[in-house]
């Protein structure tokens, strides 16, 4: 499964990634500790936050 970024990273290790189908996020620091979480609460989070 693909990981992606935000657009506003820095180039560092100091980010948290979103899985592509929107189930997981992740440090990017720790890869492989994954925090699974369910779809609507990520489209709910990037809607609060995109306000």
């Amino acid at each position: 499964m693909e990981w992606r970024k935000s657009s506003r990273s820095d180039g560092t290790s100091n980010c948290v990634e979103l899985r592509q189908d929107l189930a997981a996020v992740r440090d990017t620091k720790r890869p492989g500790v994954v925090l699974p979480v369910s779809r609507d609460a990520v489209r709910e989070l990037i809607t609060k936050i995109s306000r």
